[in-house]
């Protein structure tokens, strides 16, 4: 199973550590958010040049604040720093209107229009340096925008239902019509290996309630059948946890993210015990 981990860390020493421990421990890439240390991209640049075969990709980095331009020079610069062909992956998306315009001040009206250009003008200038570019894509649009122009998606939230009956069908008719290659299906769940599944999925719904306000999110629980975040939540005992991700792979999923968030007074320990059973699955 490709399993990789969501890169965190509060410092570059940290995310350097990150980076190398998931390395030794079998997992196949870490996924940085656009916030992740100020510029993921500076971070993972450092983090590469201290790992050896590690996936390094964002998940993702936003469109409407750098032009495909710079993005394609910014992306070039990581990839040249890491050294190492198929290490960088580039995951992209539009985001939300509320970061951009209301945080950012910029124009949201045409998030569509907007991403199909950018992916137009950003990926054949990836081309000779063979940066693969995944699009965060939970409607039928971006999904078709995935698959005619990109390397695939990378969904956060989108649960095996979602995937199979979604995602997969969407982006891979796409991909064929356009004559692409099988499109990657890069999915992102919260996930917590916890014996009490009530009071997981109630963490969740604290943890990542956020999610559930924003339109883009609730389009792709809703075709997953779930009502919130902590609906889509991997959770349970090792057991249960491992069936879930298996189901991913069985949906269409090619790789499975899994973000570990605590659950009840020790959540470090909570954490721990996740990112052990993830380990097993990733070496399995």
């Amino acid at each position: 199973m490709r399993i990789g981990l969501p890169g965190i860390g509060s410092t570059i020493d940290k995310l350097v550590q990150q980076a190398k421990e998931a390395e030794a421990d079998g997992f196949t890439s870490l996924w940085y958010t656009g916030a992740t240390a100020g510029d993921p991209l500076v971070a993972m640049a450092i983090a590469g040049r201290a790992t050896a075969t590690i996936e390094l990709g964002t998940a993702i980095v936003q469109t409407y604040p750098c032009h495909p331009l710079l993005m394609a020079t910014r992306a070039k610069a990581v990839a040249s720093a890491i050294g190492a062909p198929n290490r960088f992956t580039l995951g992209i998306g539009p985001s939300h209107q509320p970061v951009i315009e209301g945080m950012l001040g910029l124009s949201y009206a045409t998030p569509g229009t907007h991403t199909e250009e950018y992916v137009q003008a950003l990926v054949p200038q990836l081309a000779d340096a063979d940066i693969p570019v995944l699009v965060a894509a939970l409607g039928p649009r971006l999904l078709r925008i995935a698959g005619q122009h990109a390397a695939g998606t990378i969904p956060w939230l989108a649960n095996a239902v979602a995937i199979e009956q979604h995602v997969a069908p969407l982006i891979r008719k796409a991909a064929a019509n356009a004559g692409r290659a099988e499109p990657r299906i890069v999915a992102g769940l919260p996930v917590a290996v916890h014996d009490d599944v009530a009071e997981a999925r109630a963490a969740a719904a604290e943890q990542f309630t956020i999610y559930g306000t924003l339109p883009n999110y609730q389009r792709i629980l809703a075709a997953g059948g779930a009502a919130g975040p902590a609906d889509a939540a991997i959770v349970g005992d090792e057991a249960s946890v491992a069936t879930q991700i298996g189901a991913l792979f069985e949906a269409g999923a090619t790789d499975v993210w899994g973000a570990p968030f605590g659950v009840g007074d020790d959540k470090s320990a909570s954490r721990a015990r996740t990112r052990a059973l993830l380990k097993e699955l990733a070496s399995s």
